[in-house]
């Protein structure tokens, strides 16, 4: 019984740190005025016929907290990369000077701040769903369990073992929303 507890454990705390890096991910992905490669990331063109990464194609570095390079490793698939841009509707306009791309990132207006706000909180929430649901799913394994034999008070102390881990992840989740919350509306 240590042993399926144990690794019912390691299960819900592996649930519950894959919506954490799922949601840095996805935070990380949004723009806060500052230029990211990872605003990128998303990005894919048509190379020698197949769907491909803007990153397996070119380098992405930021010039400076505003603007981004982008540079491709074949000047051929300049034009391909311009157009991948464009057709990704990020909001962002592509410079092409023969070489390079340079992607200015427009200052945020403060309404487009706050919808980005509501945007993070939406996806902190999503996050929090998926650890409570992780934590719905351990305690009716504990169930189970108890039904095949497990000691009750084992298993109220599995459920608080459980419910701690949770508030653990929760409060993860927090600080995530309130770190990404104050870099967008930090003019």
């Amino acid at each position: 019984m240590e042993e399926e507890l144990s690794l019912l454990f390691d299960d819900t705390k592996e649930r519950m740190i894959a919506p954490l890096q799922h949601l840095e991910k996805d935070l990380s992905k949004l723009r806060a005025g500052k230029a990211s490669p990872a605003m990128l990331e998303t990005v894919q063109l048509e190379y020698y016929g197949t769907l491909t990464p803007l990153s397996q194609v070119a380098n992405i570095n930021t010039l400076d907290g505003k603007t981004l390079v982008v540079q491709p490793w074949e000047k051929s698939t300049i034009g391909a990369i311009e157009k991948a841009i464009f057709a990704a509707n990020l909001g962002l306009t592509p410079v092409n000077d023969g070489v390079l791309i340079r992607i200015s990132i427009p200052p945020l207006n403060e309404e487009r701040r706050r919808d980005m706000v509501k945007q993070v909180k939406s996806e902190g929430e999503n996050a929090k769903v998926i650890i409570r649901n992780s934590r719905r799913d351990a305690n009716e394994e504990l169930k189970k369990l108890k039904k095949d034999g497990l000691p009750e008070d084992m298993c109220k102390d599995a459920e608080a073992k459980i419910q701690t881990i949770t508030d653990s992840n929760i409060v993860k989740v927090d600080e995530i929303l309130k770190a990404k919350e104050a870099d967008i509306l930090t003019i």
